[in-house]
């Protein structure tokens, strides 16, 4: 879904479909337009749905393939829209966790994160020919 469709939604269901208010996203279009390149070949997606591409990669855990064919990209350039966004939003430090957490009797943090990004691996090529 294109974010041009998504400005019809209200707050209350772009926040189920995102995991985020509209005030959030574009707070993160902002920060990424901050960072869009001068040079070279125009994006094929715009800013706001390189974000929502992204998101959709965060919320519902599909793969790049699944990403990348929802928003007519190939998936090496949906992996890279993901590492953008993701360097973006994390240079701004306005998305980051606080660095100190509230302490005090019944609060108990135990968090656990998991990185589960999709790396590519380069396979090597079959240089032998079979017989």
């Amino acid at each position: 879904m294109k974010y041009i469709d998504l400005k019809k939604l209200s707050e209350t269901q772009f926040k189920r479909y995102t995991g985020i208010s509209f005030s959030t996203f574009d707070l993160m279009v902002e920060q990424l337009k901050i960072h869009v390149p001068t040079k070279g070949r125009p994006p094929k997606l715009s800013v706001e749905d390189q974000v929502l591409l992204c998101l959709s990669y965060w919320r519902e855990y599909r793969t790049l393939f699944h990403v990348a064919t929802s928003y007519g990209v190939s998936e090496p350039t949906a992996s890279r829209i993901v590492r953008h966004v993701e360097d973006c939003l994390i240079k701004s430090n306005l998305f980051n966790l606080p660095k100190n957490l509230p302490e005090g009797e019944g609060i108990d943090w135990n968090v656990v994160i998991v990185d589960a990004t999709e790396i590519p691996i380069q396979r090597p090529k079959k240089t032998e020919e079979k017989l």
